[in-house]
């Protein structure tokens, strides 16, 4: 049990203390008393008669202060008789210590008692103003320990329009969980590295805690203004007016200053939202998690909760753990766009696993948006997909913010190849050969960041070898964590021997953006960044943090766009009509493995599969054409094959994408990826047995069981080398 430190006292002044306050008075439960009675703190009622003779005596002698602010008490063992004590300014009205001031008879026997009784209560940090400071004292938040700051928020909600109206001051920051519609009002503030400005759109803010939470940082206004700070003031203020009724901005003008930044919340509703909500396992999806609640770090606002906003404290409240290395790259990176760097760059990130990779490419984008109206970006990893769902690689131009996780911005990217497995062991040259596909289309007009994969040891670091010649890349940032290295540091020297899986030192680039006599001249500039966040270098462990789940948001934040943008029910997706495709318009075939061909059409059906465009036609003849090999083609989005008709020769297919490009899809490509689990088991509105689940299942029947696959064992051309050494 904490207590706090009190100032010693005379023993006769102790003995008396202890005779009016019994033991285990100031604490109950491990909680500070706040605000009670002088009368009550004191089981005699002698002192109670006493006080009531001495507030009807001075009741006329009684003295407020039309101004005062609020200032720190410090007592000491000689109290002067006239020292005042001041409430804090949010109340009406303040009085002097004990709520009145003495000022004929103050030395008389009964003042000096009094005063000293109310020594013994202040010195025990229970002196919180007179009778009106008592009353108020419901309002306020709980004082906190003194190794706990309980962060002071000023916001205001209107009930009438449903959005809150929030004041930061310079500097100040908001690290909150869960979603809120932001806009910025007067000033500037920052969310993840991007700038919002008055006067741009409302941007959507998303912080589930499967993620680091985000943060609202006010700026200062670096932008030259003709208004004073009395102008600036009073702009503020009328902004306030116009947004908050007559009530609640009473409360919130008073804190607003020139230098202020005033943000509008409103709540988030949106098809993806309303579609995740809809399954009980995501009911809960931006809340905190089971960690933040067990240290208390939720910070009760009821202004910011009617939004959709839980405000964090203490060690929580850190928001994004910005290292030292990192600012540096990040400042490297913002200058060689700016002119530092005398060609476009092109930035490959890379990492081992949850190193920080998808953080960091987020933040350099925002940061990026803040000076240039786009940024491209080249999707390398096939598991973690940041626009797309998993299995596709993809090239994509950004130029909007990204404010929340990958499941929250699903958009269709300019070019995509699918893939179909969340890694590429399988097919390490399909894998190249479709990155090579897709940087052909590169405009090299605007900054490009490379995704790459958290496999960074064995074929994956050839991979990566590759991946530098291939692209010539000028700026390399190599994300760490612990003290030991998790790969070999990517300098230019190391890279003129390193193998490859299909270059070979000395290398040239096959795709160089310039001739290759520049390539080794040029060479690249290496960023290393050591992570410093709490959970670097292992896996998630809370709900929601785990790969298999983080691929499930993703694909139902893609199959969310199916959902309706104005408000009202959700719709399963057996309840949307699905597109009836010939089967002798479009070819099928698998990618992750070999499947007879009689068994094709049962082991599509109720899967996902890529829609692909082939670059010849497909003519069948009646029945299913069938696919003999993998083709590298552009792919305009996923779907689900709800249905096989084989007596009229059709499938059921259900889509987001859009009639005018499917008129172009005449390949579908089934992959590794699989819906996910709550998309079966959760069919509302099904009377009957659920389709496409059963519980009458035999693993005794050849191929039930899941397939094992070892991935240790090395290449034959590997073997066989070695057998020669």
């Amino acid at each position: 049990m904490k207590v706090r430190k009190v100032s010693p006292r005379p023993k006769n002044e102790q003995r008396s203390a202890a005779k009016r306050h019994p033991r285990n008075k100031w604490r109950v439960h491990n909680k500070k008393i706040r605000n009670s009675e002088p009368s009550h703190l004191s089981p005699s009622p002698a002192t109670a008669k006493l006080e009531h003779q001495l507030a009807s005596r001075q009741k006329l002698k009684l003295k407020r202060l039309q101004k005062v602010y609020p200032k720190t008490v410090a007592l000491t063992p000689e109290v002067q008789v006239k020292s005042k004590v001041t409430t804090p300014a949010t109340l009406p009205h303040v009085h002097t210590n004990g709520g009145m001031e003495v000022k004929n008879g103050s030395d008389s026997e009964d003042s000096q008692e009094w005063r000293s009784y109310a020594k013994s209560i202040l010195q025990n940090g229970m002196g919180r103003g007179g009778r009106e400071g008592r009353k108020n004292s419901s309002l306020m938040a709980p004082e906190p320990f003194e190794d706990e700051e309980v962060p002071k928020y000023h916001a205001q909600h209107d009930h009438a329009q449903n959005h809150t109206v929030l004041v930061l001051q310079q500097g100040q920051s908001l690290c909150f969980r869960g979603r809120c519609l932001l806009t910025c009002l007067s000033g500037r503030v920052e969310v993840l590295g991007f700038t919002i400005e008055q006067g741009q759109q409302p941007y959507p803010l998303f912080s589930p805690p499967s993620h680091c939470p985000l943060t609202i940082t006010a700026l200062e206004d670096c932008t030259p203004s003709i208004k004073n700070k009395k102008e600036g003031r009073l702009e503020a203020k009328a902004i306030i007016r116009k947004y908050l009724s007559s009530e609640p901005r009473k409360r919130l003008l008073s804190e607003v200053d020139s230098d202020s930044c005033v943000v509008l919340l409103q709540p988030l509703d949106t098809p993806l939202t309303r579609f995740l909500s809809s399954f009980s396992e995501l009911n809960q999806l931006f809340d905190i998690n089971s960690k933040e609640l067990r240290s208390q770090a939720a910070v009760h606002d009821p202004a910011l909760s009617a939004v959709g906003v839980t405000a964090l404290q203490g060690p929580c409240s850190r928001g994004l753990v910005v290292s030292q290395s990192y600012r540096e790259a990040l400042t490297s990176l913002l200058s060689a766009w700016e002119g530092d760097f005398d060609r476009c760059p092109i930035i490959l990130v890379c990492g081992a696993k949850n190193s920080g990779k998808s953080t960091f490419n987020r933040h350099l984008i925002n940061s990026l948006l803040n000076h240039t109206a786009s940024v491209e970006y080249l999707e390398c990893d096939l598991g973690q997909t940041e626009f797309t769902p998993p299995g596709c690689l993809s090239l994509s131009t950004v130029t909007e913010p990204l404010l929340g996780p990958p499941f929250t911005h699903q958009r269709d990217p300019d070019h995509m190849v699918f893939y179909g497995q969340t890694d590429c062991r399988a097919d390490l040259d399909r894998y190249l050969d479709s990155l090579k596909t897709l940087w052909r289309h590169y405009s090299r007009e605007n900054p490009i960041i490379i995704n790459t994969m958290g496999w960074v040891k064995g074929h994956g670091f050839q991979i990566l070898v590759d991946l530098i010649r291939f692209f010539s890349i000028t700026h390399i940032v190599q994300l760490s964590y612990g003290d030991t290295l998790q790969c070999n540091s990517l300098t230019p020297e190391f890279l003129r021997a390193a193998q490859g899986w299909q270059t070979h030192p000395p290398a040239q680039p096959t795709l160089a953006v310039e001739p290759a006599n520049h390539f080794t001249a040029r060479s690249h500039v290496l960023l290393s960044i050591r992570s410093e966040f709490e959970a670097a270098g292992t896996a998630g462990e809370m709900r929601h943090q785990r790969s298999n789940e983080l691929r499930d948001l993703a694909l139902l934040g893609y199959f969310s766009q199916l959902q309706s943008a104005e408000p009202g029910p959700i719709r399963p997706l057996h309840c949307f009509t699905p597109y009836q495709v010939p089967h002798s318009a479009v070819a099928i075939g698998v990618t992750h493995c070999e499947v007879a061909p009689n068994h094709i059409l049962y082991a599509a059906n109720a899967s996902l599969v890529g829609l692909c465009c082939l670059g010849e036609k497909v003519a069948g003849r009646g029945g299913p054409v069938l696919l003999s090999q993998i083709p590298i083609c552009q792919c305009v989005g996923i779907g689900v094959l709800r249905g096989i008709d084989m007596a009229r020769g059709l499938y059921f297919l259900i889509t987001p994408v859009p009639p005018a490009l499917l008129r172009q899809v005449n390949c579908l490509l089934l992959g590794e990826v699989t819906l996910p689990k709550m998309l079966l088991t959760m069919q509302h509105g099904v009377e009957t047995e659920l389709p496409y689940v059963t519980t009458d299942y035999s693993f005794d029947i050849t191929g039930a069981g899941k397939l094992n696959v070892f991935k240790g064992l090395a290449r034959p051309c590997f073997g066989k080398a070695k057998m020669k050494n």
